[in-house]
């Protein structure tokens, strides 16, 4: 998915990416490490944090959605998934405890061939 559909008005939306993954904004918030008031009230959801956090996931998911074949199995494998190398972690734990650019990193190496 581009990342224009999971934004609005210059910002990402959590109703949106919420409706791309097929769950809901509180949900949203919960799998990148925010409380439901980032994603439900509007100086929340423009502030830098909850911005950050949101592009962190989309980011990952965009990734890897082209290995999966939808966005919303990206977003299953975002959650699910124990990353080899990580004690076990999944993306969404990493994410959510600040580490995104390691699983970006992360999934550069694997489709570089190289085996974290």
């Amino acid at each position: 998915m581009t990342l224009a559909q999971f934004a609005e008005g210059g910002l990402f939306a959590p109703r949106k990416i919420a409706d791309a993954f097929r769950t809901t904004s509180d949900d949203v918030a919960r799998t990148v490490g925010l409380g439901k008031d980032a994603v439900q009230r509007k100086d929340r959801v423009r502030s830098d944090k909850t911005q950050r956090k949101l592009r962190e996931m989309v980011e990952v998911i965009n990734k890897v959605e082209p290995r999966f074949g939808s966005a919303l199995m990206a977003y299953a494998w975002y959650r699910s998934e124990p990353l080899a190398g990580f004690a076990g972690q999944t993306a969404m734990q990493l994410v959510k405890s600040g580490r995104a650019d390691d699983v970006l990193e992360y999934i550069d190496a694997v489709d570089a061939g190289v085996h974290a």
